[in-house]
């Protein structure tokens, strides 16, 4: 008899299910490193129940372009996603740098890839997967972002097992699916924190004996990891009302 399960996982958008990982694909250069967006899938992904995993690619153009400033930036971004937890893999599909470490942290999972348009999507999936030859763009300079290679969800068979979704790139993501009072908990960080708040239920943003703010005072939250948390939340509260 057939039937239909129940899902473990489910994502708007991409518009995917059932998934175990999520490699958030996110560029150093061309485009920069979007740690705001970054954020943003973060919050989607930890919202869906997978596991991310944090991969930058690019790497090679970060290298040509020989800017000391720029790269200290992308280590400290990349040390401060490791410091709360996450996985974060620096690839250059060109050099075949990191390409290893990819592969064996999907293989034999399922995995959905996706990030922002333009950050080389397929490039990564035709450096993991011989013989692939997904068509890739160089981005658009005048508009600062990539075009759309990818215009529907594929599942691709992996060397060493599993599969792995590719997806369309893109660079706006809303919150049709959170609330505000679940948002906080999509911010790993806040975690242990939030539980010492003086209210339960609190917003960590006017409350009085807010542990999380008074983290984020400190230093012990990072600025930008708090800044983005009022913006969400303020976009949470802002968007027209389902009835």
């Amino acid at each position: 008899m057939d039937e239909i399960a129940p899902r473990t996982t489910e994502l708007i958008r991409p518009p995917i299910a059932n998934m175990e990982l999520a490699l958030l694909a996110f560029s150093v250069v061309e485009p920069d490193l979007n740690v705001q967006l970054l954020d943003k899938f973060l919050v989607h992904i930890e919202h869906a129940g997978l596991t991310p995993v944090i991969c930058l690619t690019k790497r090679d153009l970060l290298k040509e372009a020989d800017d000391d400033v720029l790269a200290a930036e992308v280590e400290q971004a990349a040390a401060l996603y490791r410091s709360i937890g996450y996985e974060v893999l620096i690839t250059s599909s060109k050099w075949r740098e990191g390409i290893e470490q990819v592969a064996a942290r999907i293989a034999g999972g399922l995995t959905v890839i996706a990030g922002q348009s333009g950050v080389g999507k397929s490039s990564l999936l035709n450096a993991l997967i011989p013989g692939l030859e997904l068509e890739t763009n160089a981005i658009s300079h005048k508009l600062g972002r990539g075009k759309h290679t990818t215009r529907h969800v594929e599942l691709l068979p992996l060397p060493a097992g599993g599969w792995v979704a590719d997806t369309p790139g893109f660079s706006q993501l809303d919150f049709a699916e959170i609330e505000a009072e679940s948002l906080g908990a999509c911010f790993r960080e806040f975690g242990e924190l939030a539980e010492r708040c003086k209210f339960r239920g609190c917003l960590h943003v006017h409350e009085p004996d807010c542990r999380v703010r008074e983290a984020a005072g400190t230093g012990d939250i990072a600025e930008s990891r708090y800044e983005h948390y009022v913006q969400f939340l303020q976009m949470i509260r802002e968007r027209p009302r389902r009835y």
